[in-house]
């Protein structure tokens, strides 16, 4: 689920968050940081545990009207088509995310029902339901495929939502585009009647411990790191250095000198990526030339030290 970038970007903002405060010590940064890599998972449980609820809010509902005395056949006998959705039946009965729930302590949208309530109402009454409700084959290709219509034209674009979510975790906002792209893959891969499998956090354990590394080598680091980059900048004064410019500055040299498994490339391209999303618009280039020539520097000096091939 979280790539390089991604644990890149969370350590962007754990690094920023230190320059503002400069803390004694690291504990409280460090488990900041620590949590937000781990609250993607929890975001991405809240996702999934939206759509169960719309599930079961579609299953209250649908006794309801057939409870009724009164009213047209379509009022007392409303679709069942939501509630017969294989991909919701299969999430709503599925062990995996009931353990990854208790384990988690987690009972996201039990006290927040109103958002849940709104969703419905938008997906019953989309031009989407309407057409998958008339149509009678029947298939879990089919149900993948609505679901996944209104997870990204409904649920995911949501105002209200993404403003719910913000205020329960700041973080969940660049969490979100990824939580959602994530969703969509892992709704393609649901099945009848076979065991669901939840992502992985990361691929690879050792990317938890990069992010941390690059955290308290960025931070330990920073008066050494950021004194390269006098002389650096003709006709424009350090101090006047976007904040976040600096911090991706400084995290792509740490990369350079104390990461021997990481391509030079690599990690210069990553850092220029992400000041496209998180700076100025012409911050890209003004990165670009800075690292380039601390590059020639580290090079003339021989202070890069990459192992592997393709690391320079």
């Amino acid at each position: 689920m979280l790539t390089r970038r991604h644990l890149r970007i969370k350590v962007m903002q754990a690094v920023f968050a230190f320059q503002k405060q400069r803390p004694d010590e690291l504990k409280d940064l460090e488990k900041f940081l620590n949590t937000s890599m781990t609250q993607t998972f929890v975001l991405f449980l809240y996702m999934v545990q939206l759509l169960i609820e719309i599930h079961k809010l579609a299953e209250q509902r649908h006794k309801l009207a057939t409870e009724r005395f009164t009213g047209s056949d379509a009022v007392k006998n409303p679709s069942r088509a939501l509630i017969e959705n294989k991909v919701l039946v299969e999430l709503s009965k599925s062990p995996a995310i009931k353990e990854a729930l208790r384990k988690r302590k987690l009972d996201p949208w039990h006290l927040d029902s109103a958002y849940v309530e709104r969703l419905y109402e938008k997906i019953i009454m989309s031009k989407e339901f309407v057409v998958y409700a008339s149509q009678e084959n029947e298939s879990i290709k089919k149900d993948q495929s609505f679901i996944n219509t209104i997870f990204s034209e409904i649920i995911a674009p949501s105002d209200e939502l993404m403003d719910y979510l913000e205020d329960a975790n700041i973080t969940w906002t660049d969490d979100y585009p990824l939580v959602n792209t994530e969703m969509i893959k892992f709704i393609r891969k649901v099945k009848v009647d076979k065991e669901i499998k939840l992502p992985e956090l990361v691929k690879d354990p050792d990317d938890i411990k990069f992010a941390m590394d690059l955290f308290r080598r960025t931070v330990l680091n920073m008066d050494e790191l950021w004194a390269r980059v006098d002389g650096k900048t003709p006709n424009w004064d350090s101090e006047r250095i976007a904040q976040i410019d600096s911090v991706l500055i400084m995290m792509a040299q740490c990369e350079f000198l104390y990461f021997p498994s990481i391509p030079v490339k690599a990690s210069l391209n990553e850092y220029l990526e992400i000041s496209k999303d998180y700076s100025s618009p012409k911050s890209s280039v003004f990165i670009n030339g800075i690292l380039d020539n601390l590059l020639k520097q580290f090079q003339q000096e021989d202070m890069i030290n990459k192992i592997g091939r393709g690391t320079l």
